[in-house]
């Protein structure tokens, strides 16, 4: 079977699961199921967006929790200023998506625009320390923020309206955030199929050789941390409403590393990997936190034997044909 198949069957096989999923928890009677599915669908939409650079790029960046927050932040911002009858710079705001979540998208695709600049001066364990640094700042920043919660983070009145759809409905918000993932996985397969994509790819295998045949690495990195930054704040737009309540927490280092860790799990650099990790690992932390609040003691010995002996991850071999990268 040919990659493309593995590909297609693997993400056929998910999409059905994903859809068919709150029908069996509605027959089961599992008030919790589905606000678990919805989690499992916004974690999986963060994570996707980092293997595309940590997987096809071997860009690791240990602070893309800031771009979670920044997306969760603006839409609860300026949703709380439009409920208070408060004017944002004269304009009046709204509640509406259509209009609040691409100014949040837009937030974060600059300041991925500005760190991602910054950082990729440099490489390796420099450019992690860098991402990591940036998103303490941005953690504290929001701490700073007094006067919408601070530490205690930020209420939403209500989920943000989009026309012909319900988001209070939980079922209508799961299948939006479902159909957001599903796009998004199209079009982070159809870029690392691209000639863009195979540069890309190239940069990380050999760059010394790219750069011989003429290819300047800076702009397709820092394309590909933007397009990352965009969809993890779009994850983080979702969990805002999905929530309804944000929080710096949404930006420390240990949301960042969650998210690394779910990839990682999953398998690098296949995309579809990453959907497979976030809802073991959600489902791993639902199992033991009913065990034990000391949860991560269990999942963290778990995720060192993954790491040891499962080095491609739940999907990285069957995804990659046993191919090693």
């Amino acid at each position: 079977m040919s990659k493309f198949d593995r590909f297609t069957l693997t993400g056929i096989v998910m999409l059905v699961l994903l859809i068919a999923a709150p029908f069996v928890v509605a027959q089961t009677g599992w008030h919790g199921g589905l606000p678990l599915l919805t989690r499992i669908v916004i974690y999986a939409l963060a994570v996707v967006s980092l293997d595309l650079i940590i997987g096809y790029g071997a860009l690791v960046s240990f602070g893309h929790a800031m771009f979670f927050s920044v997306g969760g932040y603006m839409v609860a911002v300026l949703a709380y200023h439009t409920n208070m009858g408060d004017t944002i710079f004269g304009w009046e705001g709204t509640n509406s998506a259509l209009v609040l979540w691409p100014l949040a998208l837009l937030a974060c695709a600059l300041l991925g625009l500005v760190i991602g600049y910054l950082a990729l001066k440099t490489r390796g364990v420099q450019f992690i320390m860098i991402t990591l640094a940036f998103a303490q700042m941005v953690y504290f920043i929001l701490v700073s923020l007094q006067y919408y919660g601070g530490d205690d983070g930020l209420m939403m009145d209500m989920r943000n309206t989009m026309p012909g759809i319900d988001l209070d409905d939980p079922f209508a918000f799961y299948y939006l955030a479902l159909g957001l993932l599903v796009l998004w996985v199209l079009f982070c397969r159809f870029i690392v199929n691209s000639r863009f994509g195979m540069v890309f790819q190239g940069l990380r295998q050999s760059e010394r050789r790219a750069v011989n045949l003429g290819v300047n690495p800076l702009p397709f990195r820092l394309a590909a941390f933007v397009i990352s930054a965009v969809g993890t704040g779009l994850a983080g737009v979702l969990w805002a409403n999905y929530a309804e309540f944000v929080t710096p927490d949404m930006a420390t280092w240990a949301k960042s590393g969650e998210f690394m860790a779910i990839v990682t799990l999953g398998g690098l650099g296949t995309l579809l990997g990453p959907i497979a990790g976030a809802a073991a690992f959600i489902g791993l932390e639902q199992i033991l936190t009913i065990w034990t609040e000391h949860w991560m003691i269990v999942m963290g010995p778990i995720l060192v034997l993954i790491a040891l002996f499962g080095q491609q991850g739940m999907l990285g071999r069957f995804l990659k044909g046993g191919r090693h990268d």
